[in-house]
C-alpha cells in the first residue's frame, strides 16, 4: 500500500486564471488557500482511496488511514505494509500506533526520493491531469463535486498499462462492492 498527501491550490469563487484570464485570476487567487488530497493506492490492483482535507496534520492523516484501511478491507484487500514518505504526520506516534494496532508494517521512502513511492505519485499525476486541472472550474466546490465521479471512472473504466489495459476494479477480490 502506498500512501501520500498532495497539496492542491483552492479555486476562488468565480474561477481562477483559467476562467478569468491570467491578470484577473492573479488578483482573485490571493487567500484562496490550499486543500490536501490524502490518498492510499493498493500495489496489486491500483485501487485508490482518496479524501480531500483542509490540512495534513497527524490527526487528519491517522483518521484518513483508518477509513482507508476499512475501505480496502471491505474490498477484500489485506494490507500488510504501508509505504509513505517522511512527512511529519507519518512520523507521529498516532500514525505508528494506528498501523501497529492493525498489525501493519510501516516502511518509509528514502529522503528526497519520491519515485520510491511511485504508485501513489503516478496516481497523483493522473489525478491532476484528468481531474484537478482537466477543465476550468468556477469554484473549489465545483471541482470537489466532480471528484467522486472521476474516482469512479478511474476505478471502473480507465485502463492501466500496468494492468494490461484493465481498470483497477478488475483486480479487486470483492467485485460486488461499489468503489466511488
Amino acid at each position: 500500500m502506498h500512501v501520500d498527501i498532495k497539496k492542491l491550490g483552492n479555486i476562488p469563487d468565480g474561477g481562477g486564471h483559467k476562467v478569468l484570464g491570467r491578470q484577473a485570476g492573479r488578483k482573485t487567487r490571493r487567500n484562496a488557500g490550499y486543500s490536501y488530497l490524502h490518498t492510499a493506492v493498493d500495489d496489486h490492483s491500483r485501487l485508490a482511496y482518496s479524501e480531500i482535507h483542509a490540512d495534513k496534520k497527524k490527526e487528519t492523516a491517522t483518521a484518513f488511514w483508518q477509513r482507508a484501511h476499512a475501505f480496502f478491507t471491505g474490498a477484500g484487500i489485506t494490507v500488510e505494509r504501508v509505504l509513505t514518505d517522511n512527512g511529519s504526520c507519518y512520523r507521529s506516534r498516532d500514525w505508528r500506533d494506528s498501523l501497529a494496532a492493525a498489525g501493519i508494517t510501516h516502511k518509509r521512502t528514502r529522503p528526497y526520493r519520491p519515485q520510491t513511492n511511485g504508485k501513489v505519485e503516478r496516481f497523483n499525476r493522473t489525478l491532476l491531469d484528468e481531474w484537478a486541472y482537466a477543465r476550468p472550474y468556477r469554484s473549489d466546490i465545483e471541482r470537489r463535486e466532480a471528484f467522486p465521479g472521476w474516482l469512479h471512472s478511474y476505478h471502473h473504466h480507465r485502463g492501466h498499462t500496468a494492468l494490461a489495459g484493465k481498470p483497477p476494479a478488475s483486480r479487486v477480490p470483492n467485485p460486488t462492492r461499489q468503489y466511488t
